[in-house]
């Protein structure tokens, strides 16, 4: 380093000559070494030894001199000689006027340097925010850190402990230059590390300067064999919100000075916002990577839907399903039974998504594999309640509307387990096919009797679940039986399949709920008997 990398050369000479000027005598702006930096014009001089040099110092580092290399001429400011040709006291005068100039050089060189230490923190925080906030990988921007801080900073290693979701425990994500992994790898209590408490709890970097001997150091003798001193914490906090905290090693007692710490701070920062940014991209992916998955198996939920309806003599049935979420808890099913008889079912499994759908999974196995072994619909509803009982907890449990049609004998036999009340029309009339029992999961000791009726040509029945008569609109007014009764009403009197039928009930719901978000899944079966 040199006086040149801070002034350019058109500015020395003109230093240079301004000094010489005032002076009355040639003075040269010289290179630590004493050489002249611009030596043409002096002549002769400047092969000669300066009378005076005067050094320029920066940071105590010799980047340059003033050298006088003549007699200074007569000045006003300087005394006259009373004897002799030059006086000590003139060489004094004119060695005082070079340090002054020379203490202004260095105070200039050393505010250019700190301001050049400041433009490339400022360049490299620029750098590092967008290194930082640019890597998708948490891991990488971790590692990323902590390298980065050992290497603007010159400390021996960095460690950097994130905060559990709990914000209960700090654990070791990334270290850098730590040879004795086994010193890192325990978790840490956040209300046992006081340093890390402090840190977090002040938002202000904390300063170790002994980690060996420091009370408030949880594992001395590892820092000790590591070869580890001081030691500077600073929180990772992001948008007021701890994330974790940093920690800078020396290898050697240090203080770091207020531009080291400014610099390690706003690195803390910056990193806390990369480590949430990562973070996030990483919570994007698995949450793109569950939407995927859930859609795949609302794929195969779809598939387990009975996708033709069923044949049977003197009447025509038609479904529909549509569910909230990708996953639903509804399900109907029909079941062809050995008699020729035809099984129907309409489930409400309690909650939503991916549970529901596994309990309503299990629940369809259940009911289809008793229905097509056991004849007593009472026994039937018993075992599938047992099933469940058996593998869930109180908390889940299902609503279950099952029946067995006989064409035949032009019966509906059926079983109301806690399921909303079909409807069964008969000539302008309505008769609720109500409950004759209670939940299932609920109790594994419960018992259902069954009903039957006989059907007549015009009747027609409804099955639904709880998601058409409970649909609510902005008003949060349900929609309720009546209005599923007058939908049914009017599509009656318009001629309606039972097709035509269930998508008239779903707009008449559609209509009424308006952009009311739906929170329930709906099912809707309908049969007519000709």
């Amino acid at each position: 380093m040199t006086i040149q990398d801070f002034f350019n050369e058109r500015t020395l000479q003109h230093m240079q000559e301004t000094f010489s000027t005032v002076i009355g005598a040639p003075v040269c702006v010289c290179g630590p070494q004493g050489r002249p930096l611009f030596p043409n014009g002096l002549n002769a001089l400047a092969q000669r030894p300066p009378r005076l040099t005067t050094p320029i110092r920066v940071d105590e580092v010799l980047i340059g001199q003033l050298a006088l290399m003549g007699t200074p001429a007569p000045q006003q400011w300087i005394p006259e000689p009373s004897t002799g040709d030059v006086s000590d006291e003139q060489l004094q005068w004119v060695a005082d006027f070079l340090k002054l100039m020379a203490a202004m050089l260095s105070s200039l060189c050393n505010r250019q340097k700190a301001l050049r230490l400041r433009v490339e923190e400022l360049s490299t925080l620029y750098r590092l925010t967008a290194e930082f906030t640019g890597q998708r990988d948490l891991q990488s921007v971790l590692d990323r850190v902590s390298k980065t801080v050992v290497q603007l900073l010159g400390g021996r290693a960095c460690t950097i402990r994130l905060l559990s979701e709990d914000g209960q425990t700090l654990r070791i994500k990334s270290a850098n230059n730590i040879e004795d992994k086994n010193i890192i790898k325990v978790d840490i209590p956040l209300e046992d590390s006081e340093i890390d408490r402090e840190a977090i709890r002040t938002r202000h970097m904390v300063y170790v300067p002994d980690l060996g001997n420091d009370p408030r150091v949880l594992f001395p003798q590892g820092a000790r064999a590591e070869g580890l001193i001081s030691c500077l914490a600073a929180p990772l906090v992001y948008k007021g919100r701890p994330v974790g905290v940093i920690r800078l090693h020396s290898d050697k007692p240090y203080r770091w000075d207020r531009y080291e710490q400014a610099l390690f701070y706003a690195i803390a920062a910056q990193a806390a916002a990369g480590i949430v940014n990562a973070d996030l991209q990483d919570q994007a992916v698995t949450a793109a990577n569950i939407k995927r998955q859930l859609r795949l198996a609302g794929d195969v939920q779809q598939r387990m839907f009975p996708h033709e309806k069923p044949t049977v003599p003197g009447m025509d049935i038609s479904a529909i399903y549509v569910p909230c979420f990708e996953l639903g808890g509804d399900f109907f099913d029909f079941i062809p039974l050995a008699d020729g008889t035809l099984g129907l079912a309409v489930c409400d499994v309690v909650g939503k998504g991916i549970r529901a759908s596994l309990l309503m999974a299990s629940i369809r196995a259940a009911l289809r594999a008793h229905a097509t072994n056991i004849y007593e619909m009472s026994e039937i509803i018993q075992r599938v309640n047992t099933d469940l009982c058996a593998m869930t907890e109180t908390a889940d449990f299902a609503t279950l509307f099952y029946g067995v049609i006989d064409s035949t004998e032009r019966t509906f036999t059926y079983v109301n387990a806690g399921h909303p009340p079909g409807m069964l029309f008969r000539q302008g009339e309505v008769v609720s096919l109500s409950s004759n029992g209670g939940m299932l999961g609920v109790n594994p000791d419960w018992q259902w009797g069954h009903d039957r009726v006989h059907l007549q040509a015009g009747d027609l029945l409804i099955l639904h679940t709880d998601g058409l008569t409970e649909a609510l609109n902005f008003q949060d007014e349900a929609f309720g039986s009546e209005r599923v009764q007058q939908a049914v009403r009017d599509s009656l009197a318009a001629g309606h399949t039972p097709k035509e039928l269930t998508q008239q009930i779903r707009t008449r719901l559609r209509n009424f709920a308006g952009l009311q978000t739906r929170v329930d899944d709906l099912t809707i079966v309908a049969i007519t008997v000709q």
